[in-house]
Order: C-alpha cells, then structure tokens, then sequence
C-alpha cells in the first residue's frame, strides 16, 4: 500500500498504450562527492517514497575557473569532491546493487560541468562496474561514452536556464544523440520560459531567455521533460524541487531506459501526479505527421486541479478548469467516491524542529495507498550546514491505519516550507470521519469538514509546532479527461501540456513535435 501507484481505472489512456506512471529522482547529490548525507542513508531515503533513483557524484569541471581567486573557495569544493567521487566510484557500485530490487530501480550516475556547454548528468543503464567517462564537450562525451559503455548510458543537461558561460545549456553544441531529455525543474529553479513561479535564485545568477526549454523547441531541438531535486543533503526527491514521471510497462531497469529514449517522460515539482497526453496513436514525446489535430489528455493531481494548459509554439493555446468544466475520469456517484487525505507537519519557532509520532485512520472509509511527501535539509553547498543527525524516519501502512514517525523543521522564512506531509488516496462515504492521533492528541474530523477545507491545529501555545489536514477534493475536483480540438500541426510545430494545482505543485508532459 506505501508507494502504491494508481489503478489502471484511474489512468484508462496511460493504460491504453500499456504504460503506467513510475516515479523517481535521476539527479541529486549527497557525501559521495560533494554534499552531505551518506550513499546508504539518501538509497533507503529513495525507497521509502520513489519508484527509481540515481544518485549523482559530481566528476569533472574542464573548464574550471581554477586561476581566479575570487571564486577559489568554490574551486576547492569541487576539486575535494572529484577527488572523494574517484576514489568511492568503484566500491559504490556494490552499495547500488544492495539497494535495488524488484519494486526499486536504481541507475548509477554522475555528472560534469561545463561553463561553455551546460552541465550534464551522466545515467548508465546497468549496474555493473563501469568508469566514469569524462570529456570537454558533448560531441567528445558522445563518442567517449560510445567507446566505454556502448549503448549503455545516456546523458541530459540540468539547470539549462543559466546563461551560456554560466553553466547553462548552449543550444549551439546540444547533442539530441548523447540523450532524449533535459531537466527543466529543480531546486534551482523552472527553465520552461523567462517568467514562472520558481525563478532561478542560486548564487549561481538568474536564467536567461535564451536558454530555456521555450527557446530551444522553437530552434527545433527534439527533447522531452524531466524534473529531479539536484538536492544536495542526501534526500532524492526531497519534495517540491523535482521529480519525474517515467511511463513504462513496468518498473525495471531495461522497461524505464527504452521509455526514456522515446521520451515518455513528465516533469514534476513534488505531488506524484498523473498528467499524460496522447494525439491519435502517439503518446507525449511522439513525433507526430502533419495534420494531427485532438489532443487526449489525462490527469490525476496531487491536489486540487487549478488549470491545464496547452502550450503550442511557446505560447499558451488553450486553458481548461475542472471547476468550469468537470470531467472527472470516475465520477463520485451516489455513494463512497475516491478523495485525497493529506496531512501536513511542521511549523513552529524558528530554528526549531519537532519529532512527530502519530496515527491515522478512517472510520467509514479505507485507505488504498500512501505516497510519503517527505523533505530533506535545505543545504545547496557543501559550505553551509553539517550532515543532520536525525532519528530514522518510519510510515507504515497496516490494518487500515497509518503509523507515523518524522522530524519536521520549522519553517526557515515565511516563503521556504520544510513541512512533512503523508498523503493517501482512499474512498470514503458522506459520512465517513477522520480518526488520527498526534503526539497524544486526539483528533476526530468528519470528512464533511474536510470538504469545506483545510483543519489546522497546534501541539501547544502559539509558535509551537502545529498540523495542518488539507482540504478533501471531490472526484471531479483533482480528476480531469477529456480530448481537445486543436488547428492541425504544421511541419515545425510542437505542443504540450502541463498542470497547475491548487496546493502550488506542477507537472509537464513531454511535447509531441510534427515532423
């Protein structure tokens, strides 16, 4: 039940291709270069609440800025962890293997910068002993990597919204053959167009028009969507930086690569959302002929669906609301109908934390699956904070009721949440009522409260740590299917889709590119 993902009732399009969504995080960090937090712990941290992860070691910098001394501090951090990576690289592979099995994949990676091309995150398809293979430019990596791993490893450039020069994508030198994605969300921001809610905010500088996912369809590169948390405290998919949807027959090694070559892949900032998009018998990410014109779209939020947009040529072409045009894909009918429980954890004085143990279940009801939305520390470089010495985190799913063990941060500012929250899908009567206890307080809230809107409470006084129960969405509130007339594609052209929910979370489909 803990990481169950949705029935193929909910997902009939996805299911129609014979694809269904897995979720994971191909880009993050911890002390295996530089960072913090151990292999071992950010693998078991993986599992606990994805589906597939690789956890990157940083390798190479060419170009460097090793001779001015204005940025020497940085120089050395990197040069420490190059050296850390080389030296644990060939043992780690044996820490990988322990980690996978059936219900986890796990893909070994590392990464290189580059001032003049972008940076790169290297994924290798198995786990077997290889090298890590570096080179200048992605031309050289391309023919490196077909030398030492042929057809065993493909690469995609993160945090492209930085400048040319800056470590951001250079368009110019972009090599489609090397890998058939880019990461357009991270902890440092949206790369999608100039203006979105999540702008680049890292010392590393502001994004640039030009280097955007918007600037690189219209030149007519081919890529699709990925999201991932290039989180550096040992957290993969350390919620609300990124992750990524993969859709695939199954989920195992060989299944998740070959969808990642076709590009069936959706970009995610942190609910384990559903948005897939079809034209006729492509699925998103398809190269599609002139002429097609109905665009199928299938979504499952996380929350409360805001809006679902259509992007056609960088531009928005169309907008739909459920709340202005309901379609859910099961509708609630007469009695129990599927709603989302969410339960959120934190707050607090500043520089505090609270150990939150508890309990939920549901008393007219039952809980058919949990998806942890779990935090890591916010550390970006290895020169702020020290590894977090926290007791093991624990969700357990049994006998209808969820068990709880987490440590929750106060919120650092009034705009950076660190709240714990622990979702479940389930189905519920009218009737039904929300039993939970939280460190010794007894909470019962009928689901017809919930429905009206969030419950919060606190453990004490004012300032002290405090809970929050979102709001209960019905059916045709957080489901929306349908299909969308659309002016016939032209040669050139491309098109996708993305959601907004109403809890701030976002998701983008892979486009369809006419040909």
């Amino acid at each position: 039940m803990l990481k169950q993902r949705l029935p193929e009732a909910l997902t009939p399009l996805a299911t129609r291709f014979g694809l269904s969504p897995f979720y994971g995080d191909l880009h993050n960090h911890c002390a295996l270069s530089y960072g913090h937090g151990s292999l071992e712990n950010a693998l078991k941290r993986a599992k606990r609440q994805l589906d597939f992860v690789s956890v990157t070691g940083h390798a190479y910098w060419p170009d460097m800025p090793v001779d001015d001394p204005r940025v020497r501090h940085i120089v050395d951090f990197h040069e420490v962890g190059f050296a850390r990576l080389e030296r644990l690289w060939p043992d780690h592979f044996d820490t990988l293997r322990e980690a996978a099995d059936a219900s986890f994949t796990v893909f070994p990676g590392y990464e290189i910068h580059s001032c003049a091309h972008g940076d790169l995150t290297i994924l290798y398809r198995t786990l077997d002993a290889a090298p890590v293979v570096k080179a200048d430019s992605p031309a050289e990596l391309l023919a490196a990597l077909g030398a030492k791993v042929p057809g065993d490893a493909l690469a995609f450039h993160h945090h492209i919204g930085y400048r040319v020069g800056a470590r951001g994508i250079n368009w110019a030198s972009f090599e489609p053959r090397l890998g058939p994605v880019v990461e357009i969300v991270s902890m440092h921001g949206l790369s999608e167009m100039s203006l979105g809610e999540r702008p680049f905010l890292h010392s590393m500088g502001p994004s640039d028009a030009r280097s955007t996912v918007t600037h690189g369809l219209a030149e007519g590169h081919v890529f699709g969507f990925l999201g991932n948390t290039d989180h550096h405290s040992g957290y993969p998919g350390s919620y609300g930086h990124g992750r990524s949807a993969i859709y695939a027959p199954a989920n195992a090694p060989d299944a998740l690569w070959q969808a990642l070559w076709q590009r069936r892949t959706t970009a995610l900032t942190g609910d384990c959302a559903h948005l897939f998009a079809a034209m006729g018998e492509a699925p998103q990410g398809s190269i599609v002929p002139a002429g097609s014109d109905a665009l199928a779209i299938e979504a499952v939020g996380g929350s409360t669906i805001d809006c679902i947009d259509v992007i056609r040529n960088g531009a928005l072409a169309a907008r739909v609301s459920p709340a202005l045009d309901p379609r859910p894909i099961v509708p609630a009918g007469d009695g129990a109908f599927e709603t989302l429980l969410v339960l959120e954890l934190g707050w607090g004085g500043r520089g505090t934390f609270h150990d939150w143990t508890g309990r939920i279940a549901l008393d007219g009801g039952e809980i058919l699956a949990v998806e942890p939305r779990l935090r890591g520390p916010e550390i970006v470089s290895p020169l702020e904070g020290e590894d977090e010495v926290a007791p093991d985190e624990a969700i357990e799913v049994a006998g209808g009721t969820i068990r709880f063990a987490l440590r929750a941060h106060s919120n650092p500012n009034n705009l950076t949440p660190t709240t714990q929250a622990i979702a479940a899908r389930v189905r519920v009567t009218p009737d039904a009522t929300v039993e939970a206890t939280l460190d010794g307080q007894h909470i019962r809230v009928p689901v017809t409260r919930l429905m009206e809107g969030a419950l919060s409470g606190n453990t004490g006084p004012i300032d002290s740590p405090a809970y929050r129960f979102h709001p209960m969405p019905q059916p045709q509130a957080y489901q929306w299917h349908g299909t969308l007339p659309v002016a016939p594609l032209t040669p050139g052209e491309t098109l996708y889709v993305r959601m907004r929910q109403a809890n701030g979370q976002w998701s983008w489909a892979s486009p369809f590119f006419c040909r």
